[in-house]
């Protein structure tokens, strides 16, 4: 964010980050996303161990947002060719998620010990946040407009099969990945379709596990407030 008192602060903090973060890349196939890791960054950039606390509070969580990211915004950059409205939905989505993937193939070494930092267990919120945003980006590419519930259910689906693909990426390659990717998409847009003529809300299945609840504890349904 650019401070009105300096306008060039905001840039100045995206370049120390960007520099930051190619040491990250260069140290993580070693060192993993670990502190020690963030420091070794920092001393190699440039900056004093208290510039890299004040530019990365989160230590290695912090360089793992700027990871993720950087691979969106190189992956927009691969879709920029291509006129999302010339294809049909189930076809923006897969091109979307193929030019994800294609976006952190540079940076191999380097994915596979980011991903299993996001899989230990007081990194998944971490992770499940990096894979809403990197959803967000691509429905946002392929023209969705939601903004009802259809919004948040279309981001979830979409999460989920980036999580999968990039972890089959890393571990069979990227035509497994594709592949599993094109069927999750498939299943999803067969959903989407039944959900569309049969008019059904994820919310009215909440309300019929309310009523089930209500049953099982007053035996009669119970409908939410």
């Amino acid at each position: 964010m650019t401070d009105p008192a300096d306008p060039t602060k905001g840039d100045w903090t995206k370049d120390a980050e960007q520099r930051l973060l190619e040491q990250a890349i260069r140290f993580a196939p070693i060192e993993g996303w670990t502190s020690r890791m963030t420091r070794l960054a920092g001393q190699a950039a440039g900056f004093s161990e208290g510039e890299t606390e004040l530019l990365l509070p989160r230590g290695p969580a912090d360089l793992a947002a700027l990871f993720s990211r950087r691979h969106d915004a190189r992956a927009l950059l691969m879709l920029q060719a291509t006129a999302p409205e010339t294809l049909k939905v189930r076809e923006r989505v897969a091109r979307a998620v193929e030019a994800r993937l294609d976006a952190a193939g540079d940076d191999e070494a380097a994915a596979r010990r980011w991903a299993g930092f996001l899989a230990l267990p007081q990194n998944l919120a971490v992770g499940a946040q990096l894979a809403w945003e990197s959803a967000d980006t691509l429905w946002r590419w392929a023209g969705d407009t939601a903004t009802d519930e259809n919004h948040y259910s279309k981001r979830a689906l979409l999460a989920g099969i980036l999580t999968g693909a990039v972890a089959i990426r890393l571990n069979a390659g990227r035509g497994a990945a594709l592949r599993f990717a094109d069927r999750r998409i498939d299943e999803v847009m067969r959903f989407e379709s039944w959900k569309a003529a049969s008019g059904f809300k994820p919310t009215q299945l909440m309300e019929t596990a309310a009523a089930v609840l209500g049953r099982m504890r007053y035996g009669r349904a119970e409908r939410p407030s």
